[in-house]
């Protein structure tokens, strides 16, 4: 029976030294992109597969990762899975997905099972408190997304420029009070979008209050609607785009006009938004950059890269659709009731997109 080919084969055939081809499978950072790739096509001609558990043993690597997410039915993660699967592709690694149904306790029993059989973990969205991520981090590499904990490295969006734009857009349209709807407790990003809210409040003379917590889903929208019409203010922001779809369908169900009557405004820019009817205005944040550029930081420290301890910013930006309009002078659903209001008749908005400033 024929010997399967060795790295000494591939090397040969690649014209490149024999480590140069272990650190293409064992350590791919460390060889030169090109190189990796030809010798992984060389290599895949001449059927040669690297040994994975002998190479862990040797290197104390498994190539693989984790992504550990809070919901995998939220559209909010498809981007930041995709963006995370071609970086780990890239680099040579297996990714392994897990769902923590929002539960911190779920959570850390995935990273329990996982944290033998990694090389390091992506915790997105968290659950967990400070303490319990430090301490998985002092156990395996870790990089957490979308919140920021002290001495873990992390890579966040820019919740306060983000919360600022879309409180400047509703006070350029006349809107003088705000309600936010708040998302899940335990959220960072959660009460980071409340406390930027209440600071751009104050420079832009606008009166704010928050409902909830609710579930960061369309249901959890559609029973916001109920406590928003208690105390109904021309203008919402939710937490998530999700909150804002349920929102607009909960509003509607009472006779309430999107955007007539109440403005409304999203989160994150998932695919929904625009099939929506009217479109959803939202904070839009950069959802597979986000993957990619946790891994590849994971992969970084891995390979043996400090992390400045700051976190990584990325940019957000508004896009404008039809769910947000001029605040009109009455506001005349007999179901929403009618209340006298300042500003210009309602006008619909047009599709638009604004770059961060």
């Amino acid at each position: 029976m024929a010997q399967s080919p060795t790295i000494y084969d591939v090397a040969q055939a690649a014209g490149v030294a024999p480590s140069t081809v272990s650190r293409a499978f064992a350590r791919p950072g460390r060889v030169n992109s090109q190189t990796a790739e030809h010798i992984r096509k060389v290599a895949t001609k001449l059927g040669y597969r690297a040994n994975r558990p002998a190479r862990a043993l040797s290197t104390h690597r498994t190539a693989m990762i984790a992504l550990v997410i809070s919901d995998i039915t939220n559209p909010f993660y498809f981007e930041i899975i995709r963006g995370a699967q071609d970086a780990a592709t890239t680099a040579g690694y297996t990714m392994l997905l897990a769902n923590t149904q929002e539960s911190d306790r779920l959570e850390w029993e995935a990273l329990e099972r996982a944290m033998s059989v990694v090389d390091g973990i992506v915790l997105a969205s968290s659950r967990m408190s400070d303490s319990a991520i430090r301490m998985t981090a002092k156990q395996k590499p870790v990089i957490v997304l979308n919140r920021a904990v002290a001495d873990v490295p992390s890579v966040v969006t820019d919740n306060p420029r983000g919360v600022r734009r879309a409180a400047e857009h509703l006070g350029e349209l006349m809107h003088e009070s705000i309600t936010y709807v708040a998302g899940p407790e335990a959220s960072w990003a959660d009460g980071m979008r409340w406390r930027s809210l209440l600071d751009a409040s104050t420079e832009l003379h606008l009166k704010v209050h928050r409902i909830g917590p609710f579930p960061p889903t369309v249901e959890g929208g559609v029973r916001a609607a109920e406590e928003l019409r208690a105390h109904p203010t021309s203008a919402v922001i939710a937490y998530n785009d999700l909150l804002g779809i349920g929102l607009m369908r909960g509003l509607a169900a009472m006779g309430a006009r999107v955007p007539n009557d109440v403005s409304v405004i999203g989160f994150d820019n998932i695919f929904a938004t625009d099939l929506v009817t009217p479109g959803l205005t939202t904070v839009a944040s950069p959802l597979r950059a986000e993957g990619t550029t946790a891994v590849r930081n994971l992969l970084a420290i891995i390979g043996g890269a400090r992390s400045s301890g700051q976190p990584v910013v990325l940019p957000t930006r508004l896009v404008v659709r039809g769910s947000t309009a001029q605040r009109s002078r009455e506001r005349t659903s007999p179901a929403w009731g009618t209340t006298k209001a300042c500003g210009s008749a309602s006008k619909a908005a047009t599709s638009t997109e604004e770059g961060s400033r």
